[in-house]
């Protein structure tokens, strides 16, 4: 039983993380509309299988991400730098857009599985997100030091991340289709979303830098 709570709850964590409205959830919606459902579950993929990483260094390595908040400093303002470009970028090219062209994230033939692991890895901010989850759930005996119990935490979150970007991948491929969006509408769209993005990694770089 404690097992399938560990599973449970760190399958929770990640979904109510991952089920918010973010660029990498968009992106995998554009991807299932522009290229089909099986490159953006191999986004998706990519995508969880960092964060996993992520966890999992969080989890054994707790002593020295405790130590080292600076390093995350500087890697948060990276983050919001990066997003920042990434959408202007979408603006720009949605206001030259005259033929239906596909957004500044998929314009190019990186494999859609290396695309989600690069713009997860975008997103170190998740070591110390998990990092004060991971610490919570020990301090009150739920999660155990152990490699199984690790492990089990590790496989909920992967879980939980894959089933946020599913909702993503069908139900805005559903609505997306509906409403015969366009992709000059689908770049402006991705533009307010990285955009919106940096602007929240900017405030947990100044007012939260350990959530």
């Amino acid at each position: 039983m404690a097992i399938l709570s560990i599973l449970f709850i760190a399958f929770g964590i990640s979904f109510l993380g991952q089920i918010v409205l973010s660029n990498m959830n968009m992106t995998a919606t554009q991807l299932s509309v522009q290229e089909g459902h099986k490159k953006a579950w191999l986004f998706g993929l990519g995508v969880a299988i960092v964060e996993i990483i992520y966890l999992r260094f969080a989890l054994t390595g707790m002593d020295w991400v405790a130590q080292h908040k600076v390093v995350f400093k500087i890697l948060g303002w990276a983050t919001v730098f990066i997003f920042l470009l990434l959408g202007i970028l979408a603006f720009v090219t949605a206001r030259k857009q005259t033929i239906e062209k596909k957004g500044v994230l998929l314009n190019n033939k990186l494999h859609r599985f290396l695309l989600g692991a690069s713009i997860s890895a975008l997103n170190p901010l998740q070591i110390p997100f998990w990092f004060l989850w991971s610490t919570q759930l020990i301090q009150n005996n739920v999660l155990q030091t152990t490699n199984l119990h690790f492990n089990i935490f590790c496989i909920g979150a992967g879980l939980g991340t894959l089933t946020g970007i599913g909702i993503y991948i069908h139900g805005g491929h559903w609505a997306i289709t509906k409403m015969k969006t366009s992709n000059k509408t689908l770049n402006l769209i991705m533009g307010c979303v990285f955009l919106i993005t940096a602007l929240i990694q900017l405030y947990r770089v100044i007012y939260k830098p350990w959530i």
